[in-house]
């Protein structure tokens, strides 16, 4: 059977919305700081998920999405189990479907990140508990949110911020389109030619009220902008590498293009890194560079992700 229509996934940024999207961002806020000086692994004194299970599953190799889905839930109260595909009957063949109702009747939740989005999709389908997408080929939500709480802490408002992409039009940048027509900010996307982010979210995006620009010239997206994001130019797996790398390169975000963004702007990257490639050793290193606090913001933005899927937020 279908989920029920007060299941609340979250596959997509627009799943949740623009103001569920502020509230998440709030309640991260009010967490982290609430949790200044304290120990990783004690609970927040609400403990708002206290006897409540997420199930895992990993198709992809994980470091931030892992700790960080854990981390969450030790500090809502509740626990994590991690399931990785190949020691899962799905990994030896058992239906996405069947996955989905059997974890349903065991676990409050699911988080997959997986390389195909319409396994998500599937799996959300069959569940009657929130499915959470922790990354697939298509879209990165739960970073972007991570992301914005960054941003925000750093003093800037999200209307009207300038972000700069440079590099592959990948799933984290579909995220930040979708997220730019919710919370209406404008994206400056720097890619070579044939590496262009999907039209839908584009389309998506100035739909919602964001302007979006797409340049071929590195130096063109990133003049004036309050954030500059990259990401790896080559994903596990790839194909066709060599030839990538080559197009990619005058996108490589160095001093001289960190030089044409806002004297004030930060360096974003969701990490990992392949210093030399996407970026200079000179700015992730540098004093614009916020990529480890952002890493430690998945923490805080999975946190209300969970509270919102099971209905605790917003």
């Amino acid at each position: 059977m279908p989920a029920p229509a007060t299941v609340r996934h979250f596959l997509d940024l627009s799943d949740a919305g623009g103001d569920a999207i502020a509230a998440m961002i709030n309640d991260a806020q009010d967490r982290k700081a609430a949790r200044t000086a304290w120990p990783k692994g004690r609970p927040d004194p609400d403990a708002p998920l206290k006897d409540h299970v997420l199930a895992m599953i990993f198709e992809k190799s994980s470091t931030r999405t892992r700790v960080s889905f854990d981390m969450a839930m030790r500090q809502l109260g509740g626990s994590a189990m991690v399931m990785e595909s190949g020691s899962m009957q799905l990994g030896r063949g058992e239906s996405i479907a069947d996955t989905a109702r059997v974890l349903s009747r065991m676990v409050d939740a699911i988080m997959i990140r997986t390389d195909d989005h319409g396994k998500i999709e599937e799996l959300a389908h069959h569940a009657t508990v929130p499915v959470i997408n922790g990354l697939t080929d298509r879209s990165h939500p739960c970073q972007i949110v991570a992301d914005l709480l960054t941003v925000i802490e750093n003093g800037k408002a999200l209307p009207g911020l300038e972000i700069a992409w440079l590099g592959d039009g990948n799933n984290v940048l579909h995220s930040i389109l979708e997220a730019a027509g919710l919370m209406k900010f404008n994206v400056r996307v720097g890619t070579p030619k044939g590496y262009e982010p999907d039209g839908e979210f584009v389309e998506l995006a100035r739909a919602g009220g964001a302007q979006v620009s797409l340049a071929a010239d590195a130096a063109e997206a990133a003049r004036g902008a309050d954030v500059v994001i990259t990401d790896t130019w080559v994903s596990m797996g790839q194909e066709h590498a060599a030839t990538k790398l080559e197009a990619m390169a005058p996108f490589q975000v160095d001093d001289r293009l960190m030089d044409q963004a806002k004297p004030d702007a930060i360096f974003l990257h969701c990490l990992p890194a392949h210093v030399g490639e996407e970026v200079a050793e000179s700015v992730i290193e540098g004093p614009q560079s916020r990529v480890f606090d952002e890493a430690e913001n998945r923490i805080h933005a999975q946190k209300s992700v969970l509270l919102w899927a099971l209905g605790k937020l917003g």
